[in-house]
């Protein structure tokens, strides 16, 4: 399944593009410098798609605007560099997946294709909300297709709300997601800022700050409307979508740098999670699958249910291992021979329960474990008759039989080097004595990290 890679807060100032920017550049040394190193430090993730909110993006008084067309372009003319410009493709389905979560909610939301676009005198494209974060982003290598929306006039309850939907978007999805709020904080810092000066700005950059560096959800939620009002700020409500994605998690935020050299709070922090070492080092579907089945049975009490649609590798039946490590030993491995699911996503999804809960071998994995784990999946290939001369422990696994009585061994486990290993494990766990007459057969797998 899908899973949040990370939650970036991101400023949006066109003036920190150096196509823009020019000599200014120094003036915002700070905030360049975060965008750089956070963008690098996401790409390592791998993200394969984003959602980006931006507050000037299609903004309703009733409604969250998404954008519902195959393609967004945009670029920074308005700002005198028309030379940077970028086409992005938009997934429609994690998209509507979105739309349909808030729905089902009772959020209403703006579907925006070309024809309600024309209806609402819009335009399809990237603003510049959305067009500097993806300068650093793109930058660093990550050019992915992405969902596009706005957040709304709506009580902060519900923005929060459609946060929750968006993370169940992205685990319902068969993506690694990062998610980019986009906004500045107070414009009213000192004479000449865009908003004029007001006090108000400083406390409220200020409070924010504090609050993202110490994790304090509720605090950021309960702000003074009158506070919030008079920052004259662009970045709040994206931020509390961002936060009520984040809801559940276990996370660190961390406010890389801030500051305001034209009267306007430039803030760049990111949100990251506790699961994400794990998910980071599982880079396969198969293996993510597997880790946000247990999690969500942890959290739930509820069974994943599988992609839709679901992806090559999880189609097909077949049987299927699932491996859980705690610090490089074993905690965890059941798995089945042959397959007994409708597909290889079903298949992994009940033995990954199995293998965390029902192990006989060990205690059920618990929540606060799952950071530790690593997960890895095998799916094996049909068993064929083998004899010893046949074997390889590196390149194929061995089933032993003798009546009912049946032992397997993976292939290219630590420890086990010798066709003469591979059997003897292999017969001990089927029970069968070495001098009993015993069938073998081989397979192979393709393995999942």
């Amino acid at each position: 399944m899908g899973s949040l890679q990370g939650v970036a807060f991101l400023p949006h100032p066109p003036i920190i593009i150096p196509e823009v920017g020019k000599e200014a550049l120094k003036e915002v040394r700070s905030t360049v410098k975060a965008m750089e190193a956070l963008a690098r430090e996401v790409a390592e993730g791998d993200p394969q798609r984003l959602i980006i909110i931006s507050p000037h993006g299609p903004v309703f008084q009733d409604a969250i605007g998404i954008w519902g067309v195959e393609e967004l372009k945009g670029d920074l003319a308005a700002f005198g560099a028309g030379q940077v410009r970028f086409s992005c493709p938009v997934d429609l389905d994690l998209a509507r997946a979105v739309a349909e979560e808030a729905q089902r909610e009772g959020i209403p939301v703006a579907w925006l294709d070309r024809n309600t676009s024309l209806r609402y005198g819009l335009y399809p494209r990237l603003d510049h909300g959305m067009m500097v974060p993806l300068y650093y982003l793109r930058k660093a290598g990550i050019e992915v297709p992405l969902v596009a929306m706005a957040p709304a006039f709506l009580p902060r309850s519900v923005l929060y709300n459609l946060g929750r939907c968006l993370k169940r978007a992205v685990i319902s999805s068969p993506y690694r997601v990062l998610l980019v709020a986009s906004g500045d904080l107070s414009h009213c810092l000192s004479p000449g800022a865009p908003a004029g000066f007001h006090p108000a700005g400083r406390e409220f950059d200020l409070a924010i700050k504090g609050l993202l560096e110490r994790g304090d959800v509720e605090g950021i939620l309960r702000l003074p409307q009158e506070l919030v009002d008079e920052a004259a700020e662009c970045g709040y409500r994206p931020l509390l979508m961002a936060l009520g994605a984040l809801e559940g998690e276990k996370f660190k935020a961390e406010v890389l740098s801030y500051e305001a050299p034209f009267g306007v709070g430039y803030l760049v922090a990111y949100f990251r999670l506790a699961s994400n070492p794990g998910s980071w080092r599982e880079s396969s579907l198969p293996a993510r699958l597997a880790r946000q089945t247990l999690e969500h049975f942890l959290k739930t009490g509820e069974i994943l249910s599988p992609p839709h649609p679901l992806p090559p590798e999880l189609a097909g039946r077949a049987g299927v291992f699932v491996s859980i490590k705690k610090r490089g030993q074993l905690r965890g491995c059941i798995g089945t021979i042959f397959p007994t699911r409708s597909n290889i996503a079903e298949e992994i999804i009940y033995n990954a329960l199995a293998a965390g809960l029902e192990d006989p071998r060990f205690p059920p994995v618990r929540l606060e474990e799952l950071p530790e784990l690593e997960f890895s999946v095998d799916i094996l290939g049909e068993p064929e008759p083998a004899g010893p001369e046949d074997l390889d422990p590196k390149k194929y696994g061995v089933i032993v039989s003798c009546g009912r009585r049946r032992g397997l061994l993976l292939p290219d486990l630590e420890g086990v080097d010798t066709v003469e290993q591979q059997l003897s494990i292999a017969l001990r766990k089927a029970g069968i004595r070495p001098d009993e007459p015993y069938r073998i057969e081989r397979f192979q797998v393709k393995r999942y990290h």
